[in-house]
């Protein structure tokens, strides 16, 4: 599965939406693999269990293809089977926000954190719903804890979805730690380097701000919502050249886009 962006922040979190680009779901087949062994012992499944598993695992693969419906008669089924399956727990969760159902999907998201609360990958998916609905403080919680778990594999996305929490809700010095701290983990960390480029923008150090766009530049190709901000950037330092180069490139990439009308209303043209 590739890695959801968060829906706008209301009100205040509202300026920061579209840079929200990393606040994850890490839930890959791996995932399922990684947690049954947890729940479920490979080398003494029942038959019931056997379809547990089978039925999650059917259920991510058609939720990946987009046929919502059958996935989630699959989860269902996985669920009635075994209620205390965590990673159906999951799946479903992330089927019900897909479709908008978020009332379910944090029901389901509660669930699985209550199976397994020491588990990284389920903390750090629960702390992704409770910052998208506006409870950034607990998601910052939840994300940290994810770093507890010694099995936990990607702290960078954890720590960088700490930060962007942090910035969605205006705190910036909270912001700038959780996001160097991904950073020191993942130097390289895209997601990481775009919101310290935000980050910095927000508090109009301009210089500091161009130059993580720039690291960003190196590893990752640009969408609409980096090429606005790289645009702002410029603007802002009072750089006409480079923001008209960012502004063509917006217009031409993405000309039908809410960043490129944006970037012609600030522009007067």
């Amino acid at each position: 599965m590739n890695r959801p962006t968060l829906n706008s922040f209301k009100s205040r979190r509202m300026q920061f939406s579209n840079f929200m680009q990393i606040l994850v779901l890490v839930l890959f087949a791996v995932f399922l693999s990684a947690c049954a062994p947890k729940q479920i012992d490979p080398y003494n499944e029942t038959e019931t269990q056997k379809a547990v598993i089978s039925n999650t695992s059917l259920g991510l693969e058609y939720m990946n293809r987009g046929q919502f419906e059958v996935a989630l008669g699959k989860l269902k089924k996985a669920i009635k089977e075994d209620p205390n399956y965590a990673p159906a727990q999951t799946v479903i969760a992330v089927l019900y926000e897909r479709i908008g159902e978020l009332d379910l999907a944090g029901k389901h998201y509660k669930k699985a954190y209550e199976l397994t609360p020491a588990d990284g990958d389920v903390n750090n998916n629960y702390g992704v719903y409770l910052c998208k609905t506006g409870r950034e403080d607990q998601a910052i919680k939840h994300f940290l804890l994810s770093l507890d778990d010694p099995f936990y594999t990607t702290p960078a996305i954890a720590m960088t979805n700490a930060g962007s929490c942090a910035l969605g809700k205006g705190d910036y010095v909270q912001a700038d730690e959780y996001l160097r701290r991904a950073l020191k983990i993942e130097a390289d960390f895209s997601d990481a380097l775009i919101n310290m480029s935000k980050l910095q923008y927000a508090q109009k150090n301009y210089l500091m701000a161009r130059a993580f766009m720039q690291r960003y530049e190196v590893v990752a190709s640009h969408g609409a919502e980096t090429l606005l901000l790289a645009f702002q950037i410029e603007t802002a330092s009072n750089n006409s050249k480079s923001a008209i180069a960012y502004k063509r490139m917006l217009e031409s990439n993405f000309p039908e886009s809410d960043q490129a009308a944006e970037a012609r209303r600030l522009s007067g043209k």
